[in-house]
């Protein structure tokens, strides 16, 4: 079993910057990524960006410019950091880590997930 505990998210204006972390702990040794998801109201959970354990990240199309996430294996955390912002960006934001094999997932675990809210 891996556990995510996730902090950050909150309050932004649209153009401002906010930053997740989530840090995992447990069967570390398990998993070869972690990510976000986001799910806002109304809509399916998608993707936003993945890291490998080798440091390869994957970005949807909708963040690509504007999120960076980065990862310190020296404490089995990683970070997202969110410019230029958006109400588009307003969902729950959850912290992913999985087990990659044959291009799909083969498990993985979630995080209680953080609130992020841009306004207009």
């Amino acid at each position: 079993q891996v556990q995510l505990v996730e902090s950050g998210g909150g309050l932004a204006q649209t153009g401002g910057s906010l930053r997740l972390s989530c840090a995992a702990s447990g069967n570390i040794d398990s998993i070869n990524a972690m990510g976000w998801y986001r799910q806002a109201p109304g809509k399916r959970r998608e993707l936003v960006t993945m890291i490998t354990n080798g440091g390869s990240a994957y970005y949807a199309d909708s963040v690509k410019v504007r999120f960076k996430i980065s990862r310190n294996n020296a404490n089995n955390t990683v970070h997202l950091q969110m410019n230029s912002l958006g109400p588009e960006d307003t969902a729950v934001y959850y912290c992913n880590a999985a087990y990659f094999w044959g291009g799909a997932v083969k498990y993985d675990y979630w995080g209680q997930g953080t609130q992020v809210t841009v306004s207009s």
